[in-house]
């Protein structure tokens, strides 16, 4: 049955021209992932409802080179800050689940191997990784340690020439249908180091975590490590502290801001689509004066969200992007992607529940950005400490 409204039209909003001069190499990156997330956009709201995860999806992300969310390395197409926001935005704009896998797979970790791998490492994974011919892992939140992940309690302790890791790992995206997890464990000395970790391996159970209501076409895993042992050389031989996983953290965060940015321009155009075609009281609802001011609103939100992202994307190709400032990218896009979703819901009506229209899936992802990469609590303390010089961390 065709739906009652066609919400899903990409409007291409940009009241300020923010992208009016993306050059064409980033544009390119841009318009393969506007073709991926309008081709797919029906088979990943069934997926969404079933709560599978379309991992053909996921390797086609790869045969378009859209997966390597800006990693340099061996063997890697270049991809600017700007083309790699712009893939963030515009795959989440279909889908949140794809956004995450962008996030997972070649945010966290592509980009762990990239920065701290041993060439060998990199000779091995960095390829079929950013191709998605393999799936990897990022296993650093512990069922008791989200916020403070610099708490965790993973081991790794060397036993003659191997490692054998200890400890339970949770929300670990791929961690259950993947090839390789980097999982983050704390030595007999306390550092905390990365180490790869083949999911084949005897003691590694990843198990599909169940009854989500959001980001439901992709699998999160909890992961147990009885005694898995793996070679001296699976470690990540560049990470010696927390700070190193903190690094890799503060370079995914900018992508997160995209990422709202790419539902936020989904939950306005659905809203301004259906204003337009949904006729109440003999006269299409976009004439009425209050739907127009909430348009207006949503505009003022998105268009500042696009200005945050753009100007982060300039200091990152500059080099001087501060890890503090894509925080504030990160806080700000969150919290207005939530209040627009909410105001496309509403003025959708009974409309705006119906999967069809694709509002309340969105609405639904967008609680699941606001949290990982840092909640909004903790970004706040990030910023508060830059801003008075006094840490209110304990």
């Amino acid at each position: 049955m065709m739906p009652d409204y066609d919400v899903s039209a990409p409007l291409d909003t940009d009241y300020y021209g923010v992208f009016a001069d993306v050059p064409e190499a980033d544009r390119a990156f841009w318009s393969r992932a506007r073709t991926f997330a309008v081709e797919t956009l029906d088979e990943l709201s069934e997926a969404w409802d079933k709560a599978e995860y379309p991992l053909h999806l996921a390797r086609r992300l790869g045969e378009l080179n859209l997966l390597t969310d800006g990693v340099e390395g061996p063997g890697l197409t270049p991809m600017s800050p700007l083309a790699a926001g712009l893939v963030n935005m515009e795959i989440s704009r279909g889908d949140g689940s794809m956004g995450t896998v962008v996030a997972v797979q070649g945010g966290l970790a592509l980009r762990s191997i990239a920065m701290f791998g041993s060439d060998e490492q990199k000779a091995t994974w960095l390829v079929p990784l950013a191709r998605a011919e393999k799936l990897g892992a990022f296993a650093l939140t512990e069922p008791d340690h989200g916020s403070d992940s610099v708490g965790l309690e993973t081991t790794a302790h060397r036993d003659g020439d191997e490692w054998v890791i200890n400890g339970e790992k949770k929300w670990i995206g791929n961690g259950s249908v993947g090839d390789v997890t980097v999982v983050w464990a704390r030595e007999d000395d306390g550092n905390v180091r990365g180490f790869l970790v083949d999911q084949a391996l005897p003691g590694y159970r990843g198990e599909t975590m169940l009854g989500k209501g959001s980001l439901r076409a992709v699998h999160q895993a909890r992961i147990t490590l009885t005694d898995v042992r793996i070679p001296l050389d699976a470690v990540l031989p560049g990470t010696h502290t927390f700070k190193d996983t903190a690094v890799v953290l503060f370079a995914t965060r900018l992508g997160v801001a995209w990422s709202a940015l790419g539902h936020a321009t989904a939950v306005f155009e659905a809203a301004l689509n259906y204003a337009q075609q949904r006729v109440q009281f003999g006269k299409p609802i976009a004439g009425f004066q209050i739907v127009q001011e909430r348009l207006t609103l949503m505009l003022s939100e998105l268009t500042s969200m696009q200005l945050h992202c753009i100007r982060l994307a300039e200091l990152d190709a500059a080099g001087t992007l501060r890890p503090i400032q894509a925080s504030l990218a990160k806080f700000h896009n969150t919290r207005a992607a939530r209040s627009l979703a909410s105001l496309a819901r509403d003025m959708l009506g009974g409309n705006g529940i119906l999967l069809e229209n694709h509002v309340i899936r969105h609405l639904a992802d967008i609680e699941s950005i606001h949290t990982y990469e840092g909640t909004e609590s903790i970004q706040s303390l990030l910023i508060g400490r830059d801003l008075t010089g006094v840490s209110a961390f304990h």
